[in-house]
């Protein structure tokens, strides 16, 4: 019989995490914030478990131009139900700490992280309506597009940039998903094999933390020709020698057709330069990958004729430079001798 109960570690991290998800009851589960030039200081959309928050009035009102459907709360089945799930698993986990039997830790792991992919599916069809369903008698149609929102990190949809990200709730949700994980694991591994347990559990430890620096990790994103629009002049990228990108230390990702752009959107006094954490460059050779501005080497031509004039390219080598700077005239330059915060 005693084989068959829990750990006392692992009901108290059971206990702590039901009072986490009562805690997501009250808090919000996600935002979206959108930034554009008339707006600076940007627009917050907050999910809560039962109602929206944030600048819903003033995100209705853009809405309605562009023909999207605006948002009520009373529209949403999902905020009448979530909060009575979110409770009903705070005390299934109270239940299953003081109960303390394997099975009942096994059910409660597949009931949760099916619902935490349910919800997911959930919140992307529901982005993926609203951003696809749109009026046809609005007074902004711009054919082709459609108006989604990304279900994680950053996405432009012309001159708003929407970045979307679990708020506290969500990562309260989030860590008592990865908690019960671990704990069903370490469970079901130390009923089997009693004399490795804790090296698995070192294991297993190591596992997240490797996880969880990836998640958070972020680089720079692939820009797409035809597709991708400049941030600053709104052109569609439709050339992939002379591409920019600049990542931000909340990961949202601005894009330019030009180096011109570029500098002209760092440069212009609503946009927040603490914010900038890396800064790329397209390499004007090979592949046309990206590389980090203060790596690269640039040259300044005007017989190059780039898209908006900046007449920059980047090179990730010398050699790379060299051989172009033998076709085309003009000065070898770094990215400091250019940008200067």
């Amino acid at each position: 019989m005693e084989n068959k109960r829990l750990k006392g570690w692992v009901r108290i991290l059971l206990i702590i995490c039901s009072a986490a998800l009562v805690t997501v009851l009250f808090v919000p589960m996600w935002r979206i914030e959108l930034s554009a030039p008339q707006y600076p200081e940007g627009l917050t959309l907050l999910i809560y478990p039962g109602k929206l928050g944030g600048n819903v009035d003033i995100i209705n009102g853009l809405n309605h131009y562009i023909g999207m459907k605006t948002l009520h709360a009373n529209d949403f089945a999902e905020f009448t139900v979530l909060p009575y799930l979110i409770a009903f698993f705070a005390l299934a986990f109270i239940f299953a700490g003081i109960i303390s039997r394997k099975k009942i830790l096994y059910s409660l792991c597949f009931l949760f992280l099916g619902f935490a992919v349910l919800s997911m599916v959930d919140f992307w069809r529901w982005e993926y309506n609203y951003g696809h369903n749109l009026d046809p008698s609005a007074a902004i149609i711009v054919p082709g597009m459609a108006y989604q929102p990304p279900l994680i990190g950053f996405k432009q949809l012309l001159n708003f940039g929407a970045y979307s990200v679990p708020d506290k709730g969500g990562w309260l949700f989030f860590g008592v998903g990865l908690v019960l994980l671990f704990c069903t694991i370490i469970t079901w591994r130390s009923f089997r094999i009693h004399n490795q347990g804790l090296k698995f559990s070192s294991k297993i430890i190591l596992f997240f933390i490797l996880i969880l620096i990836l998640s958070c990790s972020s680089g720079p994103e692939k820009i797409k020709m035809g597709t991708d629009h400049c941030i600053f002049c709104k052109m569609i990228i439709s050339d992939n020698r002379f591409g920019a990108e600049i990542l931000t230390t909340k990961g949202r990702v601005f894009k330019f057709d030009d180096i011109h752009c570029l500098l002209s959107f760092l440069y212009d006094a609503n946009f927040d330069k603490a914010a900038v954490k890396e800064i790329y460059l397209t390499d004007f050779s090979m592949n046309h990958s990206l590389i980090r501005a203060n790596d690269a080497f640039l040259l300044k031509s005007a017989i190059l004729r780039s898209p908006m004039g900046g007449d920059f390219t980047a090179f990730g080598s010398v050699d790379s430079l060299n051989a172009v700077m033998r076709e085309y005239n003009g000065p070898s330059l770094h990215w400091n001798e250019i940008y200067k915060p």
